[in-house]
C-alpha cells in the first residue's frame, strides 16, 4: 500500500500552521499598533455614541411598553357635561350660539 505519502501529506497539512502560530507576534503589544488603539480616536467616539443610541432606544422601548401595558385596562373617560350639552342641542333645547358658548365654558 502507498499510505506513507498520504500520511506524510496529512501530517504536513495538519502541522504546517503550527510554525506560523509559534512565531512571536510583535504587533500585538507595541504601543502604536495595539488593536485597541482606535478606541481613543474617532472610532471610539462613534462606538460610544452608538452605544448611547442603543441604550436610549432600549430604555425608550421599555418606557413605551410599560405605558402601553398600563393603559390596556382603562376605558376612555367620558365627559358627561359635554354629552348632556350635545343631547340638549340635538333635541333643539338650545341654539348653536348657546351651544358654542357653553362648549367654550367647558373648555373643550
Amino acid at each position: 500500500m502507498h499510505t506513507t505519502p498520504l500520511f506524510g501529506g496529512l501530517a504536513l497539512f495538519i502541522f504546517a500552521p503550527s510554525v506560523a502560530l509559534g512565531q512571536e507576534r510583535t504587533w500585538e503589544w507595541q504601543s502604536g499598533m495595539h488593536p485597541m488603539t482606535f478606541m481613543w480616536g474617532a472610532g471610539g467616539l462613534v462606538m460610544m455614541l452608538m452605544m448611547l443610541v442603543v441604550w436610549g432606544l432600549v430604555i425608550a422601548g421599555l418606557v413605551l411598553g410599560v405605558r402601553w401595558l398600563a393603559g390596556q385596562g382603562h376605558t376612555p373617560r367620558r365627559d358627561e357635561a359635554f354629552e348632556i350639552l350635545r343631547q340638549r342641542y340635538a333635541r333643539g333645547e338650545i341654539d348653536k350660539q348657546e351651544f358654542e358658548t357653553r362648549k367654550r365654558d367647558l373648555q373643550l
